[in-house]
């Protein structure tokens, strides 16, 4: 059952299940953006850097936040659009083989003008198998209200 504008508030926290990053994620990845760098495809380049290993790309692990959340059926039905990534930090490097966890709090909630739809300021925290935060901002969600999903 989604969460419709008049069922968040400020203060509440949802969190994901864990998704363990793969091997094949990091090259499907790196073939549908061309983001070859070799510190991601390139196993004894890594080993070379200060990693030791191939860091899996930052924008993978926040598109899997997106699918993350997704699991959850918070916003399932209820989300209109997305309205934009901001301070959005890569805080910690991931790993291939680490397990991500992505926090949601919502900070606060506003109807928008027209009254069909609102606003759910987001703050989402990522996080590995070990508690530490690997990326971390905002992703501010346009939410449909209880009226508008059954009218519509």
């Amino acid at each position: 059952m989604p969460y419709y504008l008049e069922d968040l508030h400020a203060g509440q926290t949802f969190v994901t299940p864990g998704k363990t990053i793969t091997e094949a994620e990091v090259v499907m990845f790196a073939g549908l953006t061309n983001d070859n760098n070799q510190v991601h495809t390139d196993v004894e380049f890594a080993k070379q850097t200060r990693y030791g290993q191939r860091v899996v790309h930052g924008m993978l692990v926040a598109s899997l936040t997106l699918g993350l959340i997704a699991r959850t059926g918070v916003f399932e039905g209820s989300a209109v659009a997305l309205l934009g990534v901001d301070k959005w930090r890569f805080e910690h490097p991931v790993f291939i083989g680490d397990t991500v966890t992505v926090t949601v709090d919502i900070l606060s909630t506003r109807l928008a003008s027209s009254g069909k739809t609102g606003v759910a300021e987001r703050e989402i925290t990522v996080r590995n198998q070990n508690g530490e935060v690997v990326q971390s901002g905002r992703m501010d969600l346009l939410v449909l209200t209880r009226a508008e999903a059954i009218s519509g």
